[in-house]
């Protein structure tokens, strides 16, 4: 099932991550696959998740540098960012992520378009600029044949 929301604004994104959560992540775990240009609201997603699970909302930054990281709250979050990784080093990463997704939780991967496959029951959020503040987000399930796991 996809579904698509029109956002205005950094908030109104946000809004829209707790909105996932609370429809889709209430197991208490998950996995967030981001995909967008620069700029078109990943991490604005994320401080809205990370709201959602209880934590602090300033603590969010993209961990475009550092690779990951961790937001405590009711529920942990962690942040991934795949920017800057060439694909083989995202394969090198992989086995990584899916500690961080068995550990239980969120975990969140913006620039999830360059993992080889997405993975198999994550939500996936597509995220487009649409001019100004504009965004449209499309929100999916994935499904697969077969799951990727290093």
């Amino acid at each position: 099932m996809t579904t698509r929301f029109n956002t205005q604004s950094e908030q109104e994104t946000e809004a829209v991550a707790a909105t996932v959560f609370q429809n889709t992540l209430t197991r208490g775990a998950g996995t967030i696959l981001l995909c967008g240009d620069l700029g078109a609201g990943k991490t604005a997603f994320v401080r809205g998740l990370v709201t959602a699970a209880g934590g602090d909302p300033q603590d969010v930054s993209s961990p475009t540098f550092v690779l990951m990281q961790e937001y405590a709250g009711d529920l942990m979050v962690y942040h991934v960012d795949l920017y800057r990784l060439r694909p083989e080093e995202v394969l090198d990463f992989e086995p990584q992520i899916h500690d961080l997704i068995d550990r239980g939780g969120i975990v969140a991967i913006e620039w999830a378009d360059r993992l080889p496959t997405p993975y198999d029951g994550a939500i996936q959020v597509n995220i487009e600029d649409q001019g100004d503040d504009d965004r449209l987000l499309t929100v999916e399930c994935v499904t697969t044949s077969t799951t990727s796991r290093a």
